[in-house]
Parts: structure tokens; sequence; C-alpha cells
């Protein structure tokens, strides 16, 4: 997932644009925001890249 947001970030930055995104890998997928938060911090906010989470259902 690391590589994954990692990539999303380089492609934002390029497009000047944000990153608007449900909880993945949580719910269905198994994981845990706890754990995946921290990755998206990393990959895209530390990028000064804004990020907004919605909460689905």
């Amino acid at each position: 997932m690391r590589r994954c947001l990692t990539a999303l970030g380089d492609e934002v930055q390029a497009l000047g644009a944000s990153v608007h995104l449900p909880r993945i890998g949580c719910g269905l997928a198994g994981g845990t925001w706890s754990r995946v938060e921290p990755l998206v911090i990393g990959a895209l906010c530390a990028r000064d890249i804004a990020v907004t989470v919605y909460d689905h259902g």
C-alpha cells in the first residue's frame, strides 16, 4: 500500500490536485485505519498534499 500511495502522491503533485478517498484497506479488506492512516500521512500529507477521508456507511 505504501508504494501505491507514493505513486499516487507523485501523480497528484504533478497535476496539482488533492486526494479524496474512503478509509481504504479497511472494512471488507480487513485492515484497520490505525495501521493505514500513518501510511496515508507519510505518503501524502507529509508531502503537503491535501487529503480528505470520507467515512462511508
